[in-house]
């Protein structure tokens, strides 16, 4: 089947990884941990920070998962916190410093107009919150031109399971063999690969390395700039 519909990743694939959640991290990081540095190097280690490189290792908590999973393994080292609580606290810290840390990897407005021209519906699927993936997003003004936007507590499961596939190909009215799903880690191929997407390209631009992804994608691109000129083979 032809492609059709093009569901991103956001961090890492639309967002630069790096220089918007690293920041974001530390300071969730310092406001839960009491002014303990042993606390806080516990927390960022928890969450995958690589201490050597300041990066977040690939396939970790902070680069793949979601504010539930994270909460539930800081809870363990914050007495008097409970896992719900904390991810309600972390989803607030997320969404107020992904939409001011926000920067994205190329001039996204542009990309999805000229993306939606060309007939391909759009969709993003993370796993940040729905409220947060729509405030990292809302400062380059591509919310409009999406066709689905689904984070991990939008009812559709949290990756690497299919369900934000399945609710794409539901909203879209496409079958899942005419969608193509691109990210830059192991969740977003699994993701589409357990949902029977029609092509599962991977990233370079975010923290899933080209050792780690081949095995898994149809594709790699150095970044989801590259995808315009890779398209016209399967479109």
């Amino acid at each position: 089947m032809a492609i059709k519909g093009l569901l991103f990743d956001k961090d890492g694939t639309l967002i630069d990884f790096d220089a918007t959640w690293m920041p974001v991290l530390h300071e969730a990081v310092e406001a839960l941990g009491d002014g303990q540095t042993s606390r806080r190097d516990r927390l960022l280690a928890i969450a995958g920070l690589d201490r050597a490189t300041g990066r977040a290792l690939p396939g970790s908590l902070i680069a793949a998962g979601n504010s539930a999973e994270l909460a539930a393994a800081w809870a363990e080292e914050i007495p008097g916190r409970s896992a719900a609580g904390l991810t309600a606290l972390l989803d607030r810290i997320f969404e107020l410093g992904g939409m001011r840390y926000a920067t994205a990897l190329t001039d996204l407005g542009p990309l999805f107009d000229r993306l939606g021209s060309r007939g391909f519906r759009l969709g993003v699927a993370t796993n940040d919150s729905l409220a947060g993936a729509r405030a990292t997003l809302a400062p380059f003004g591509i919310l409009d031109r999406l066709d689905f936007i689904a984070g991990y507590d939008s009812g559709h499961g949290a990756k690497p399971g299919p369900g934000m596939v399945e609710g794409f190909a539901a909203a879209t009215g496409l079958a899942a063999a005419e969608i193509a799903v691109i990210g830059d880690n192991l969740h977003d191929l699994d993701m589409g690969r357990s949902a029977g997407a029609g092509l599962v390209i991977g990233v370079l631009s975010g923290t899933g390395s080209r050792r780690e992804l081949a095995p898994s994608a149809d594709h790699l691109l150095d970044d989801v700039a590259g995808l315009e000129a890779f398209l016209p083979d399967f479109a």
